[in-house]
């Protein structure tokens, strides 16, 4: 049996430059020279670093598993050093935002980061597209990976690729019940919509190809509400996707984000916006870093990010942006389209989240100093309430992730 590689993202969001815009370029640098070191110790075969917007992603190659304890050991101490000598001393805001412990624990699963790996032997040739986005959450992806392993009309190789006409099984996991749900496509279409179109709670979190089940994605879930118990921010999830060879194609995988569909999380994790397909802003090939695009306008638009790599012994040639092509120009022109519509919304949904995804925002510290009354005693003594002075609405300073 040939020995196996594993893959794996792990990104934090420890600290914006200004506000949720960016990630500073030192701590970048800083991520990578600790990766870097770890490449020549013989913990990591390979390595990259890289952000979209004010989160920051490590791209790890290795023969150590998932879940293996010193490769999320590496990760979790990048971002707490990166935390305690960049972000604090820069005033960075929301510095050390998505570490919710304090303490490792043997993985960061639970802990805040968001996690994507796959462990798996190499292909005669192994293209690999590590997706990024900022400004939503992981059920972001739902859509895209129902239309790259279910939908003909997105991926012809559904139709004509023998390998892949028997269909893909989908892992779809309820965050909130912490159940998971096998389902087969073609057979179980309209049920994995039915899921899955609920994405703040029914998530796909891996692909499986039905006739050998070789693994074709996998998705990070950690939902940071969840864990906290409160806002501290929107979960901003990553993505691997392994393509061709009896997987769809590089084009079909990019072809599910060309509609930028609508997503939840952007200002202050409270409203609905296009998913744009951003470009990177630079790419250092020599020191392994990747700038990804800034969020702007309304600390946004929501902004997902693709790296194409060609894996061979674990090493990662590339990369290569793939959403920097003219071809993607519409889609970015839609997205502006749709998010100068819907901001003119402003607070009224569905631009605005639904009340239970409010729960997990700001919002209940408004409602909490309101007086209500019951409206049988209201329309009984409705004179006298509309003479009383109204209270005024004192709340206390925001968290970081607003």
């Amino acid at each position: 049996m040939s020995p196996k590689t594993t893959v794996s993202v792990i990104k934090a969001d420890i600290g914006g430059i200004p506000g949720h815009a960016w990630v500073h370029p030192k701590i970048l640098e800083y991520a990578s020279s600790r990766l870097k070191d770890a490449v020549k110790s013989g913990l990591l075969i390979d390595y990259y670093v890289f952000n979209v917007g004010d989160d920051m992603s490590l791209l790890m190659t290795h023969d150590k598993g998932i879940d293996n304890p010193e490769i999320h050991g590496l990760a979790w101490s990048i971002f707490k050093d990166a935390t305690e000598n960049y972000a604090k001393k820069f005033k960075l805001y929301g510095a050390g935002q998505d570490l919710l412990k304090e303490s490792f624990s043997g993985n960061v699963r639970g802990l805040g980061p968001q996690v994507a790996e796959m462990e798996f032997e190499e292909r005669p040739s192994e293209p690999l597209i590590v997706f990024a986005a900022d400004k939503t959450e992981p059920g972001a992806y739902n859509l895209p990976m129902y239309k790259i392993f279910a939908d003909p009309f997105n991926t012809a190789g559904l139709v004509i690729d023998p390998q892949m006409h028997g269909g893909f099984r989908f892992e779809v996991i309820d965050v909130y019940e912490g159940k998971v749900y096998l389902l087969d496509a073609p057979e179980h279409i309209y049920t994995i919509l039915g899921l899955i179109g609920t994405p703040g709670r029914y998530i796909i979190r891996r692909v499986y190809r039905r006739s050998d089940l070789t693994q074709a994605a996998v998705v990070s879930v950690e939902r940071l509400n969840l864990i906290a118990g409160r806002y501290v921010g929107k979960d901003d999830p990553v993505a691997i996707v392994r393509a061709q060879h009896g997987l769809p194609a590089v084009g079909e995988v990019l072809e599910a984000f060309a509609l930028p569909h609508l997503v939840e999380g952007w200002m202050r994790g409270s409203h609905t916006g296009p998913l744009m397909p951003g470009r990177f802003v630079s790419i250092d090939q020599a020191n392994k870093i990747a700038m990804g695009p800034k969020m702007t306008r309304f600390d946004g638009p929501p902004k997902v990010g693709a790296l194409g790599f060609q894996l061979h012994d674990g090493y990662l040639e590339g990369p290569v942006d793939m959403f920097d092509d003219p071809a993607f120009d519409l889609s970015r022109q839609i997205a502006a389209f749709v998010t100068d519509y819907i901001r003119r919304m402003g607070p009224i949904m569905p631009h605005r989240l639904p009340p239970e995804e409010m729960e997990y925002t700001t919002l209940p510290q408004i409602l909490s100093t309101l007086k209500s009354i019951p409206v049988e005693e209201y329309e009984k003594n409705r004179l006298k309430y509309l003479s009383e002075k109204v209270g005024s609405v004192a709340v206390a300073g925001g968290g970081v992730g607003d």
